[in-house]
């Protein structure tokens, strides 16, 4: 009996060290591996869609005309993969996203469409990087699931890949009335990946735990026909080809930056 009570005993002389241990077990597990203890957060970023250099308002299925062509556009689809998206911080560190393919989709009345990025490490960044388009190695990589799914309706097959972006609409200039652009194509010379790195100036990305910040960009979305393109020339792409990749050069300089919340 006096064996158990001071075996008892050293239990409890022992039981602070074990709580302590454990806490800094929990604490270690919880820092989402970015090596700090500091949790990550999620950034979110709006594209918000316009019209023209003045960014005029933009809807689907209506009737807008064009500033440089002077030709009258409808939109009745758009939508466009923005993949692969890395933060940058000033100093160079550079953080990537895993698995990073997403599929913008304007509808209706809404204009600004956000994707969100959970698991940004902490810190102040100071630019974002993004292809619209999707990778050469996912082109090639067979039947995929979330927004490389053959169901979203991006996709031509095993040989040209995906779509990188669809625009499709109306207009009177267009032969037939319509015009529709499907944009892709992973080979030279006809490569229709395209990659945008927009700095955010002075400002800084504050990227903390539980926070949700912001970074919001426009969308020019009569960028289509930039340099001197008329719908009435090129209203129908369906394949990789030189018109492709001219299309492509002029949309990915339709995004630039606008301001971030932190």
């Amino acid at each position: 009996m006096k064996r158990f009570n001071s075996n008892f005993k050293g239990w409890l002389f022992m039981l602070p060290a074990i709580l302590i241990f454990s806490l800094t077990a929990c604490s270690d597990d919880d820092d989402n591996g970015n090596g700090n203890g500091d949790a990550a957060a999620s950034v979110t970023i709006k594209f918000d869609h316009g019209w023209g250099p003045n960014h005029l308002p933009f809807a689907i299925n209506t009737a807008l005309m064009h500033p440089a062509t002077q030709e009258e556009i409808t939109f009745t689809k758009l939508r466009y993969y923005v993949t692969n998206i890395e933060l940058h911080k000033a100093d160079g560190t550079v953080w990537k996203e895993d698995e990073s393919y997403r599929i913008v989709t304007v509808e209706g009345n809404s204009s600004v469409q956000e994707l969100t990025v959970p698991n940004v490490p902490p810190g102040e960044y100071s630019a974002v990087k993004f292809m619209i388009g999707v990778d050469e190695d996912r082109n090639t990589s067979g039947a995929q699931e979330g927004a490389l799914s053959p169901a979203e309706n991006m996709f031509w097959d095993w040989s040209t890949g995906y779509i990188f972006f669809k625009a499709e609409g109306m207009s009177p200039a267009a032969p037939n009335g319509q015009f529709m652009y499907h944009i892709g194509g992973f080979e030279d010379p006809h490569n229709a990946i395209r990659t945008t790195t927009i700095a955010f100036g002075e400002q800084r990305l504050n990227v903390v735990a539980a926070s949700n910040p912001s970074i919001h960009l426009k969308v020019n979305s009569a960028r289509f026909w930039h340099g001197g393109i008329s719908l009435a020339d090129v209203f129908s792409i369906h394949m990789p080809g030189p018109n492709a990749t001219t299309i492509a050069d002029n949309w990915i300089g339709a995004f630039r930056f606008d301001h971030l919340h932190n």
